[in-house]
């Protein structure tokens, strides 16, 4: 790698030596830029080519330049004799202007060192392509030494040097005196040039007369460099002393010779002893035969033939050469053509430009590029001819690279894209960049199209002609792509919709819905359901093409699977749109089938998404009210819980009181208070709705949840107590302390109260209030702070066993404190336990008013006391006095027919305060015997 590095450093180093020090100094370098050694030409080759430059214009041009070192062997006469020879054949050259000879840009300049002048851009010259590469830079370019000359190069060439010839000896009147391949230069676009005019000769004679061409004898002891080249002169240079234009002709003989045997001269001529050679060549020039020009091709064999007879006047003139079919072909007639094209008027340009397509396909790719492409771009200037030179131009487009066209083809057609006059030129412009858009697209660069391309396509959306708007609907499609989406939603989408509303064509309107239709998947969801869908419903006209369009159009939109319609568009948009014209007359039964399709397929989708979102809100619903349901509760019981704790004891109480003052009252009696009873508590349907949400919170507790899960804390259900068995187990107990408290007297007038059943004075701070329960018991009570009444209740035991009549076990909450009921049996401190004097009950005779039929004493009398107290016996096998003995006397009390009031044994001043102990049922007998005895 460093000995590349190191090669490329030093051959560098050499041309840029060499360009310095061939050309330092030189006044050509004030205007122009010396660049690349590239080739070599003239006489011996001694003209070192150079790429140049000019410093003002930048135009590309080529630089001659001598160096005098070649000459410094020689002595000074020699090498002034070379100079001259050297400038002459430049200030001639510089004189003459034709198209067949080499254009100079700036004339001969000498410094000390070398001779320089300009010319048009430069290849090579004729004798570096045929592989004589003498004075070129070391190594040769590849592309001089793999260059090859194609058969329409050298028949155009050949006869481009014929028609240069033609113009010297016919205009001119001059011979060139030194034609060789040497002085045939190929310029840049790769047309043959004539050079080298040192040994020129002019005729003497005047212009009317027959030329004259004087002739110098040959001097071999002159400079190789002041002499013409003795391969290529003609016999009677050096044998007769003469000259004539038929001696170029030879010259010319040779030179095809030469082009088509790889560069090898027809003769090889000793120079040292060079009028020998040339009796010998005569000889063989005599003799010559078809043999010797088996390599020249069959048509130009003869020809070159008589190009190298003897006899001069038997040789052809350039004229006539030029009109020899071997020059006749289309390739070298086509390129001819484009040599003279600045001479022919716009219509035969116009015919010839038609006829061109035809011909490109025949001819070598290098040969357009370099002679064709650059004829056709420089027509752009005209505008009528644009027409005609830019499908040509497109054509050379598709064969070349990328590189290529966006090198020597896409800056020739920014002016093209822009074109918009005459209107006409411009319409047909457009019509051709469509047809080949694909081209431009493939090979034009992003930028290019954004700023060349699209502003064109824009103007075809608005030409006035229906085949351009056609072609330039069919085409957007293929290239939406590669638009940006600013530029489709803001100029190119609105255009196409113009085009769709406005026109008066069918095919453009049908064209600009499929257009949509294609480029629907660049687009934006919602600017597709904002703006196209909308501008649907826009169009005026109801043709069967139309309508299957704007159904295309839905279709597209509805199955995209990046597009889509919401079901509020299918609803209130879309289908209102799409089933009236699914009705319309014009269409027949594949149309309207496909519309009925697309219809039912939206319906169906909107059916789906609708009932899903329907089930969705009613899950979260339901869900939201098990929520709340459970949180109700949740609430509900731990209030019901605390309060019912609260108050259940109370009530117990308070029932049992109420029951015991109105056992003794008839059945009607008893039915107000049951419907009293039924006033203040729950009603039927309360109680049942009350279940229905106990069981329906049940089913949502043990329902499996819906995602997203939500777990509901439950808080824990306290469990209630049974109050009966706690009310039992209490009086148990109040029994058990009477029967170990020491007895009273027995005169005393009322002393268990349990056995009795009558009203007791309990002070105690229980608010009297109402509150309802739920388990059953019988809401009425009215509590007093002075004490309650216990009626006596005929239907209501509750003292009995489960298996008596009345209230069973009541469930109640446990109550968060229980009455001391050790306050009945236990004395307060320094109370003394007497006999108690009679209290006045006068307060009673109200609450034992007139309620129930008098007993008198008379009826009570005939009742034996001992059959009405047996009737208070215990029955076998009963608890004992606390249970069911005081169930059966109350039983017994309140069946009984006599009343309270007006019963001496009922009255008010009978009634003692209540005792403070409570006693055994003996002891409760023998106080009813004092009572009733």
């Amino acid at each position: 790698m460093e000995s590349m590095l190191n090669k490329l450093k030093s051959t560098v180093t050499k041309v840029t030596a060499d360009v310095t020090s061939a050309v330092m100094g030189n006044p050509v370098t004030r205007e122009f830029d010396v660049g690349r050694h590239i080739a070599s030409g003239g006489n011996g080759l001694a003209w070192k080519i150079f790429n140049g430059t000019k410093k003002s214009t930048k135009q590309e041009v080529a630089v001659f330049v001598f160096d005098k070192k070649l000459i410094d062997k020689y002595q000074k006469f020699e090498k002034d004799q070379i100079i001259d020879s050297l400038k002459r054949g430049v200030q001639q050259l510089t004189r003459l202007r034709h198209p067949r000879l080499l254009t100079v840009q700036h004339p001969l300049e000498e410094s000390r060192d070398c001779l320089a002048f300009c010319t048009e851009p430069v290849f090579a010259s004729l004798a570096n392509v045929l592989g004589n590469w003498e004075n070129l830079p070391s190594p040769v370019s590849p592309d001089i030494k793999d260059y090859k000359l194609y058969d329409v190069e050298t028949k155009y060439g050949l006869l481009q040097v014929s028609e240069g010839l033609s113009f010297l000896h016919s205009s001119v009147k001059m011979v060139h005196g030194n034609v060789t391949p040497e002085n045939i230069i190929l310029n840049k676009s790769g047309a043959w040039k004539i050079m080298g005019f040192d040994f020129c000769v002019s005729s003497t004679n005047p212009s009317e007369q027959e030329p004259k061409f004087p002739c110098k004898e040959w001097d071999p002891n002159l400079p190789s460099l002041c002499l013409p080249n003795p391969e290529y002169l003609a016999p009677e240079y050096i044998l007769s002393v003469s000259c004539e234009a038929a001696s170029d002709m030879y010259s010319l003989g040779t030179v095809i010779y030469a082009v088509f045997n790889k560069g090898k001269p027809i003769f090889e001529v000793n120079k040292q002893d060079i009028y020998k050679s040339f009796s010998r060549q005569l000889d063989q020039l005599s003799r010559l035969g078809s043999s010797s020009l088996t390599n020249i091709p069959e048509e130009v064999r003869e020809h070159v033939k008589l190009l190298l007879n003897v006899t001069p006047t038997v040789r052809p003139d350039a004229d006539q050469m030029t009109k020899i079919p071997f020059f006749d072909d289309v390739g070298a007639v086509t390129l001819q053509y484009f040599d003279t094209l600045f001479q022919r008027d716009n219509l035969q340009k116009s015919q010839f430009f038609k006829g061109l397509p035809k011909v490109l396909p025949k001819l070598p790719k290098r040969v357009i590029v370099q002679r064709i492409l650059p004829c056709l771009t420089s027509e752009f200037v005209n505008p009528d001819m644009v027409p005609f030179v830019l499908p040509n131009v497109l054509l050379i487009a598709e064969e070349c690279t990328k590189e290529e066209y966006v090198r020597l083809i896409l800056p020739e057609l920014g002016p093209v894209f822009k074109q918009q006059e005459p209107i006409q030129a411009s319409n047909m412009i457009l019509l051709i960049f469509l047809q080949k858009m694909d081209l431009l697209l493939t090979k034009t660069p992003p930028d290019e199209i954004k700023n060349s391309v699209l502003p064109m396509v824009y103007r075809a959306l608005e030409a006035p002609s229906i085949q351009i708007q056609e072609l330039c609907l069919n085409i957007i499609p293929t290239f939406a792509n590669l638009i940006d989406y600013p530029s489709m939603k803001n100029a190119l989408i609105p255009r196409i919709k113009n085009a769709c509303l406005q026109t008066s064509s069918l095919a453009v309107r049908v064209n600009s819905l499929v257009c949509l239709g294609k480029i629907l998947e660049y687009l934006d969801k919602w600017f597709v359901l904002d703006d196209i869908l909308p501008f649907l419903q826009q169009i005026p006209s109801k043709e069967p093409a139309v309508l299957m369009g704007i159904l295309g159009i839905y279709k597209c939109t509805f199955t995209h699977k990046k597009l889509g319609i919401t079901k509020e568009q299918l609803a209130g948009k879309v289908l209102p749109h799409l089933i009236p014209l699914s009705i319309e007359n014009n269409l027949n039964l594949n149309q309207f089938s496909s519309f009925i399709s697309v219809i039912k397929e939206m319906l169906s989708r909107l059916e789906s998404e609708h009932k899903t979102k329907l089930e969705q809100l009613h899950i979260m619903q339901e869900q939201q009210k098990s929520l709340d349901i459970g949180n109700q509760m949740n609430t509900s019981e731990e209030t019901k819980v605390t309060n019912v704790g609260n108050q259940q004891i109370d009530k117990v109480f308070n029932s049992i009181g109420a029951d015991l003052l109105t056992g003794g009252e008839s059945e009607n009696k008893e039915d107000g208070l049951q419907n009293k009873h039924k006033r203040t508590s729950l009603t039927l349907e309360e109680k049942q709705k009350l279940a229905k949400e106990q069981e329906q919170a049940q089913k949502l507790k043990s329902q499996q949840p819906l995602k997203p899960q939500v777990h509901t804390p439950v808080a824990p259900v306290k469990q209630t107590k049974d109050l009966t068995d706690t009310l039992m187990d209490n009086m148990s107990s109040l029994t058990n302390l009477s029967v170990s408290t020491p007895k009273l007297s027995a005169s005393s007038t009322f002393t268990s109260v349990p056995s009795m059943g009558v009203g007791m004075m309990f002070s105690t701070p229980i608010d009297n209030t109402k509150r309802n329960l739920t388990n059953g018991l019988n809401a009425n009570m009215g509590f007093q702070t002075s004490g309650f009444n216990m009626p006596v209740n005929t239907n209501q035991n509750f003292f009995s066993s489960p298996s008596t009549p009345g209230v069973n076990k009541m469930a109640l909450g446990a109550p968060p404190t229980l009455p001391n009921f050790n306050a009945l049996s236990v004395p307060p401190v320094g109370a003394k336990q007497t006999q108690h004097r009679p209290t006045d009950m006068s307060a009673l005779n109200n609450l034992f008013g007139p309620q129930k039929p008098k007993v008198s004493m008379n009826q009570l009398s005939q009742q034996k006391p001992n059959q009405w107290l047996n009737q208070f016996a215990p029955p076998q096998g009963s608890p004992g006095v606390g249970s069911s003995v005081m169930g059966t006397q109350m039983n017994m009390i309140g069946q009984s027919t006599f009343g309270m009031q007006g019963n001496p044994f009922f009255n008010p001043q009978n009634f003692a305060q209540p005792p403070t102990t409570m006693t055994s049922s003996s002891s409760a007998s023998n106080d009813l015997k004092d009572l009733f005895g």
